[in-house]
């Protein structure tokens, strides 16, 4: 791990630094994402959360010390509030669940946990949420508990889930607005590997191939990400493809090339998986739709159940967590062991050392 260490330098600037340099050997960076994705680390706290998980990982030993000690599975890392969306399984059928899964690796069950809740609290903050942060805290341990506990679920929002597929079908992805906000970004040409490897994901049938670069979330801005599009058989269709790199979890501890947990993840939890989702020679492939994508907070109902919706996220980290079938039962008796608020408490420490990072980074100024 290169981690800066100039004298003077706030340990954020200095962490920010040392990661972007470990980018720039892996990838072929985007410049100008790059520097969008700084522009909206210092203007949102909540974007800073989503964009620093290299940070996150160096403050969670420093500030968690006892649950970094606690039982390991392979968690998702940068989970939060818009980490969910959906997708269509092999029956065409809409599922619910976690989003993304750049940095996944062999962490402490808690760390997803907390991180949600930390998020939810941010969000809250940014008038995207208005649920208490106790409350938020218990009801996404009281779904992860009674998920890990009965061995999972997977979210098929045919027939349950109100709450979920109101969300999932709102007005906000209509397929009109999806295709036509697609049709407008701007064209680029990926290495010739990346648009064989995307022309080969779309159906058969699909003609007048075109290809555009696209600027989505916030911690992997930076990364080059690009869309194949063409009409088949009557409508559009569109692949994606985004530069993968090795957990940040693993760049902290100095072992970077030993988390790639992504896949293994996916294929053990207990899930209706995306059957386009792949990893795939330093690629994340995956189709996209009006229904397949992540929901932003702006895209949740104004009139909701935060409480359900937030209990849902606890249910789906158990479903992944539970891929680590082997450490049920230990994550369950630390459950039991832990007195009641620790996870509200976890995620208040945690929301304190996140805003003095940001009030650092903001302070450093355009050069951080």
């Amino acid at each position: 791990m290169d981690r800066a260490t100039a004298s003077g330098v706030a340990p954020i600037v200095a962490d920010t630094q040392a990661y972007e340099r470990w980018l720039h050997k892996r990838v072929d960076v985007v410049e100008s994402d790059l520097t969008l994705k700084h522009q909206q680390m210092r203007g949102s706290v909540f974007a800073f959360l989503r964009g620093t998980f290299y940070r996150w990982a160096f403050l969670w030993r420093e500030t968690c010390p006892n649950l970094d000690k606690a039982p390991r599975v392979m968690a998702v890392g940068d989970l939060h509030v818009e980490n969910f969306g959906t997708w269509r399984d092999t029956e065409g059928r809409l599922v619910w669940g976690v989003n993304d899964f750049d940095e996944v690796a062999r962490m402490p069950y808690a760390i997803d946990l907390v991180r949600l809740v930390t998020s939810a609290i941010f969000a809250k903050r940014e008038n995207g949420l208005a649920i208490d942060n106790a409350t938020a805290a218990d009801v996404v341990l009281q779904g992860y508990s009674e998920y890990l506990e009965a061995g999972g679920d997977p979210f098929v929002l045919e027939e349950s889930h109100p709450a979920l597929r109101e969300m999932a079908l709102g007005a906000e992805r209509d397929p009109t607005k999806f295709w036509g906000k697609l049709a407008k970004l701007p064209a680029a040409t990926p290495p010739k590997r990346v648009q064989r490897m995307l022309e080969g994901w779309l159906p058969k049938g699909t003609v007048n191939i075109t290809f555009a670069s696209r600027i989505a979330g916030v911690g992997s801005l930076g990364r080059p990400r690009y869309i194949a599009l063409g009409p088949c058989h009557g409508g559009l269709v569109a692949r994606e493809g985004k530069a993968w790199l090795p957990s940040a979890w693993g760049w902290t501890h100095g072992r970077p090339k030993d988390y790639a947990y992504a896949a293994r993840l996916l294929k053990r939890s207990v899930r209706d998986r995306d059957p386009y989702y792949v990893i795939k020679d330093g690629w994340v492939v995956r189709r996209l739709g009006p229904h397949c994508g992540r929901i932003e907070l702006a895209q949740f109902p104004k009139h909701r159940d935060e409480k359900a919706i937030l209990k849902a996220m606890g249910q789906e980290t158990a479903n992944l967590h539970l891929a680590s079938s082997h450490q049920r039962a230990k994550v369950l008796r630390d459950l039991s062991e832990r007195k009641p608020g620790w996870l509200h408490e976890a995620a208040l420490a945690m929301v304190k050392a996140t805003e003095q990072d940001w009030q650092a980074y903001r302070s450093a100024g355009s050069g951080a």
